[in-house]
């Protein structure tokens, strides 16, 4: 009799631990406290006093309360403002043209025959201010005769333009519309190589398009993109058609305008380069108040000093910029400057190359004195320059 008992209880015991672990598995949330009970607490403790959860964010990777991680009020933000630009040029027909032989298109026509040829879709542009300036490249508007405007709520407007600057690649236009949308400026001086970037424009005219990417460097120069090169590298998909349009942060704010890829097909590789917001911003406020951009200029022609260079030519420094011409009659001429020092700080700022000091030297204001220190024939010297005005594009500085 006792034997069969103990039998039974083992019986029982072996089903009810198997249905536990069934329940477990399957239905773990059967086994926790049931909804809507007061969790325990420790004595003497109420459920107010309770140390509250962390505010920090989750990790990027992690979903937040099972929802996907989404950058979706950042480009809501920021893309009212994108804009697409059109442009048309007039287009005459050569006077060698076979068509200028033809009687009857003589007869027509005459010589004063013109064709106006619609481009679609050249590039992008950014709405800077609630009055109607925009910032884009300046290829993009480039020997236009009329530009357009598509607006990201289907509004569009003539545009005119404010000035240009080559050597930057940028452009200002002006439309008239009220209610319009304007981004934020952010500071790309903040930016970290792996920060989360957007690009958003209107790539091969599909339409606006935001595509993700990061940051991929900073400060990139000596592309022969532009004369003045400060770039931010992004591996944001970059494509014809965006140039001129916004490279912002996680918070919609802008960090760059997208300008150029490097692509062997013409599409995206990978590799595209945005002008840094404090860069467009600040051509941007120069041509708005004077038509133009104003920097500084010398009159020489520099090289970057190598170590193959310096240890060729046993100079004392693997740095700066060796002076390898000299304007006759310019301001570095007349200040004494002669072919072969090595200039490696301006007014107490240190130059490592030519792109550090062209940048330099086109920040200083002409007309006023600066000191620049050189190496001649081992040893340092100073020499004050007066600071002229760079001429256009085409000339050395």
């Amino acid at each position: 009799m006792l034997r069969n008992l103990w039998l039974t209880f083992a019986q029982a015991v072996a089903v009810g631990l198997a249905v536990l672990f069934i329940v477990s598995t399957l239905r773990p949330e059967w086994l926790t406290s049931t909804p809507g009970a007061p969790d325990r607490q420790a004595p003497g403790k109420s459920s107010s006093q309770e140390t509250p959860p962390t505010s920090a964010p989750p990790p990027a990777s992690r979903p937040v309360n099972g929802a996907i991680l989404s950058y979706a009020d950042a480009a809501r933000r920021a893309t009212p403002a994108v804009v697409n630009i059109f442009t048309s040029k007039e287009v005459k027909l050569p006077r060698d043209h076979p068509l200028f032989n033809d009687p009857m298109f003589r007869r027509f026509f005459g010589d004063q025959f013109s064709q106006r040829q619609q481009t679609s879709s050249l590039g992008s542009g950014v709405i800077v201010s609630h009055d109607g300036l925009i910032l884009t490249n300046q290829h993009v508007v480039e020997s236009a005769d009329e530009i357009e405007v598509l607006l990201a709520d289907g509004r569009r407007a003539k545009a005119k333009v404010v000035g240009t600057d080559p050597e930057t690649d940028l452009a200002v236009l002006k439309i008239e519309l009220v209610g319009l949308p304007a981004v934020d400026f952010g500071s790309e001086a903040d930016a970290r190589i792996g920060d989360v970037v957007l690009a958003i424009g209107n790539p091969f005219g599909v339409g606006q398009t935001v595509t993700m990417g990061i940051v991929s460097a900073l400060g990139r120069n000596q592309l022969g993109i532009n004369t003045f090169e400060n770039f931010i590298q992004t591996d944001a998909a970059i494509n014809p058609g965006n140039s001129g349009g916004a490279l912002v942060d996680t918070m919609g704010r802008l960090l760059g305008i997208n300008t150029a890829i490097y692509s062997r097909t013409g599409g995206s590789l990978g590799i595209g380069f945005a002008i840094p917001a404090s860069t467009a911003r600040q051509v941007m406020d120069q041509i708005v108040t004077s038509g133009s951009v104003t920097r500084g200029y010398i009159g020489v022609e520099p090289q970057d000093v190598t170590p193959e260079l310096a240890e060729a030519f046993k100079l004392p420094r693997k740095d700066g910029a060796i002076i390898a011409g000299v304007m006759r009659g310019g301001p570095a001429d007349k200040a004494g400057v002669k072919v072969g020092d090595i200039l490696f700080a301006v007014e107490g700022q240190p130059v490592t190359g030519t792109t550090s000091m062209l940048n330099v030297i086109a920040q200083l204001k002409p007309g006023r004195t600066a000191r620049f220190r050189f190496v001649r024939d081992g040893r340092e010297i100073d020499l004050n320059i007066m600071v002229g005005k760079r001429p256009k594009p085409g000339r050395t500085d």
